[in-house]
């Protein structure tokens, strides 16, 4: 057993997250950011706290220790998905650069937060470079798997080589399809989630058949969420140990097929942290190092 960044499914020892009150900061705020930021609909902050306490209950229970991203007046109420800032290494944070132009300051602010906390910084993605987080994910600790998209483009994916050949790691690119355009939020989380080391949920019909195939030479099991469950968040699937997971309630098939596969699933209310501005579990949290 060892601990490391560089994991989607290990043991979640340490995570950062961002509190509704410091992201949304109250219901004016709100009502004058959503609909510039794409929201689906004006989030009620009262029910939104509840759902986020609910959220970080979940966290608690399975014994992860929780840090905070601060309130920061530059940042707008997206900075709640605090995994796109970001990316967690063995050999420290890479600062991302953002491809929503209403989310450019997330970046610098989370770095304000980890240079408080002492955490190293491995590098920074620079203009015209971009890279988001919700297009990152770790296959293994050795390989992650970046999503071309409207907010990832190919400067940031070189950049990001250059930051992890050194360390011995290969970087995958994903080709993701327009799907809805460049005002969507469409990352390569939206439809891939790893919740253990050959288990993953899946929206396949907006898969690349290249990775899909990747996936499956690699020893994944593949979890198929059904179309009524893709825009309710059925493939966005946060692991917080092998085969233990937590999923925003209300995706019945996808939840039952996970469990057929032996995971434990936990659930929480989202319809105003999640359904509304597009993040899901994965979206809400930044995970640190995992015990594998």
């Amino acid at each position: 057993m060892n601990l490391t960044c560089q994991s989607e499914y290990g043991t979640l020892q340490t995570v950062f997250i961002k509190k509704v009150e410091d992201a949304f900061i109250d219901q004016s705020k709100v009502d004058s950011q959503w609909q510039e930021l794409n929201f689906l609909g004006a989030p009620d902050f009262k029910q939104a706290q509840n759902e986020n306490q609910q959220f970080e209950n979940l966290l608690r229970a399975g014994d992860v220790k929780i840090q905070h991203f601060e309130e920061d007046d530059s940042v707008t109420m997206d900075s709640l998905y605090c995994r796109d800032a970001s990316i967690a290494t063995d050999k420290g944070i890479i600062i991302c650069r953002m491809g929503k132009a209403g989310r450019v300051n997330e970046p610098s602010a989370a770095e304000k937060v980890y240079n408080k906390a002492g955490i190293p910084i491995l590098g920074k993605i620079e203009a015209p470079g971009t890279v988001e987080g919700g297009d990152v994910a770790w296959l293994d600790q050795k390989t992650l798997a970046i999503g071309r998209t409207y907010r990832t483009n190919q400067e940031g994916i070189r950049q990001m080589r250059v930051l992890l050949e050194p360390a011995g790691i290969e970087v995958i690119e994903v080709q993701l399809p327009h799907y809805k355009g460049s005002s969507d939020v469409f990352h390569l989380m939206s439809i891939f989630s790893p919740v253990d080391k050959d288990l993953a949920v899946v929206y396949s019909p907006l898969m690349p058949i290249v990775f899909r195939e990747e996936l499956i030479k690699r020893g994944y099991q593949l979890i198929e969420v059904p179309e009524e469950e893709f825009d309710s968040m059925g493939c966005n699937v946060l692991a917080t140990a092998p085969r233990t997971c937590i999923m925003v309630k209300g995706n019945k098939v996808t939840k039952q097929r996970l469990q057929q596969a032996g995971c434990n699933v936990l659930e929480y209310d989202g319809q105003e942290i999640s359904y509304k501005g597009g993040g899901g579990p994965t979206c809400l949290t930044r995970p640190m190092w995992r015990r594998v």
